[in-house]
């Protein structure tokens, strides 16, 4: 499985290594933080949920289409579910291929896709008290 849905902090350390290949000269990763803002109001916190199943398939989908897309040798995601504080890494997409133009490109791409294809949700908990569900 090269995508993931996890309930726990992510450890990216060895979904990195699990791209180590002696044909890759280049390895991109991006990791997407929980902040304390949105659109000028302090947050505190944020809640996903998503479909798992789903989530994942969808996820899958994505990797495999930027296997076939770009020039790379790997890519893997994992994506965060439940609670999150301030700071937390919420997704991780790495990618490895021989060279780096290939890997950031497809980074930046599984990143968009995630974000705009795959069935996750996401509540904001504002400083007041009011919380709301955001898309992506």
């Amino acid at each position: 499985m090269h995508f993931r849905i996890t309930d726990s902090a992510i450890d990216n350390r060895a979904w990195r290594e699990a791209l180590t290949d002696a044909r890759c000269g280049a390895y991109a990763a991006f990791e997407g933080w929980v902040r304390n803002h949105h659109s000028g109001r302090p947050v505190l916190g944020l809640h996903y949920d998503c479909y798992p199943e789903l989530a994942e398939h969808e996820g899958e989908r994505i990797l495999a289409e930027a296997l076939a897309r770009f020039e790379i040798i790997d890519a893997r995601c994992i994506h965060r579910v439940g609670d999150c504080a301030i700071g937390d890494m919420a997704v991780w997409v790495g990618v490895s291929a021989a060279h780096r133009d290939a890997a950031f490109a497809a980074c930046r791409w599984i990143i968009d896709e995630v974000k705009s294809r795959v069935p996750i949700w996401k509540r904001e908990g504002y400083a007041d008290g009011e919380a709301r569900w955001r898309e992506g």
